[in-house]
């Protein structure tokens, strides 16, 4: 990545539980972090009202939640 990249997307390094699902998921918790940190912005600055911005965070929500349940995460194993 060029260093711009970096600053606008920076990615920590996962500590977790070494998991291939644990890993998917905690990249796309970052991604939904920084996704929402844009909304909140662009509210703030006035180009977008409260409104579009509740529903843009709700629907990066669900997606984030459909993300959880399709890599199982938090479930126990089934004996």
């Amino acid at each position: 990545m060029d260093e711009r990249s970096d600053f606008l997307f920076p990615r920590s390094r996962y500590y977790g539980e070494f998991k291939p699902e644990n890993v998917v998921f905690n990249a796309n918790l970052q991604e939904f972090a920084q996704k929402v940190n844009y909304i909140c912005n662009l509210e703030t600055s006035g180009k977008i009202s409260p409104n579009e911005a509740y529903e843009a965070v709700k629907d990066l929500w669900k997606q984030l939640r459909k993300s959880k349940q399709e890599l199982k995460i938090g479930k126990k194993p089934s004996s």
